[in-house]
């Protein structure tokens, strides 16, 4: 799960903000993305069944924009209807405001990144989309770009064990290019931070601290939003991944998480290297 400080926010905290309504409104903007803008490869889906509830793990790209993220949740409205619930776990930062981009995402299916949140959406028969590396994974650097980062945490390994899911992971190409990561300066930021030497703004920590090239600053310095640019994208559904054990007792163990999360790690990596090659062949 992604971590953060509580938001004192109800927002985000109701499944029943998510509005099919509005997320039916929002498809022909999307799809003209999909299709015009990024181009969209994908494949894969026919791993998610027809029925039944599934852990969705990700490693996404490109700048709070994250389009890879946007181009996933999208395929699933257009393959399996509006209908068909899935909740996306969105950082606690994220809700500190109410925004009228916080409203929109909650209409749209997001939820805070809290594992109370993700167990009432499986025990009310819905699939959850979680992607572990925050804000490290989105501004890791581009030499970074075809590499998994889950950032070491691994709540989603322990809610899978507990509500006895199956993991699905989603993986993409392409998207780390809408944005171009020369570097991350959080440590360093961090520590005039610590010797008060740097507030953070509005007095959340970022967690990460880019410097990037892209739209519409140029040459930013801090994690701003961003507008990405017009790049393809390859998008891939994996199979998914089973665990020997399930249950709390497995949930409890360290080793055997550690163990599961690595196998996740493993997993994805090989897919994403075996997309990128897909890509760089044709």
């Amino acid at each position: 799960m992604n971590n953060g400080k509580t938001s004192t926010s109800r927002q985000g905290w109701s499944l029943d903000e998510r509005d099919p309504k509005t997320i039916e409104s929002l498809m022909p903007l999307w799809e003209w993305f999909y299709n015009y803008y990024f181009r969209v490869q994908t494949d894969g889906w026919y791993h998610i069944p027809e029925e039944g509830k599934v852990l969705l793990v990700g490693s996404h790209n490109g700048g709070l924009a994250a389009p890879d993220m946007s181009m996933m949740m999208y395929d699933w409205f257009r393959r399996f209807g509006t209908e068909r619930p899935v909740y996306g776990l969105m950082h606690a930062n994220m809700w500190q405001f109410e925004l009228q981009l916080s409203k929109l995402a909650a209409k749209t299916g997001a939820v805070i990144a809290h594992p109370k949140m993700a167990i009432a959406a499986f025990e009310k028969g819905a699939s959850v989309l979680v992607y572990p590396g925050g804000a490290q994974d989105v501004f890791r650097p581009y030499q970074l770009r075809d590499k998994i980062y889950l950032a070491g945490r691994q709540g989603f390994i322990k809610l899978a064990l507990r509500q006895n899911v199956p993991i699905v992971p989603v993986i993409s190409h392409g998207a780390h290019d809408t944005i171009i990561v020369l570097a991350d300066f959080y440590q360093q930021v961090r520590k005039l931070h610590d010797w008060g030497l740097f507030p953070w703004l509005f007095g959340l920590d970022p967690q990460v601290f880019p410097i990037y090239l892209g739209l519409p600053w140029g040459l930013s310095v801090g994690p701003l939003p961003n507008i990405p640019l017009p790049v393809q994208i390859h998008t891939r559904v994996c199979a998914p991944i089973v665990f020997e054990h399930y249950g709390r007792e497995a949930a409890c163990d360290r080793d055997y998480v550690n163990a599961c999360y690595e196998k996740v790690c493993t997993h994805m990596q090989l897919e994403l290297d075996s997309l990128v090659s897909e890509v760089d062949r044709k």
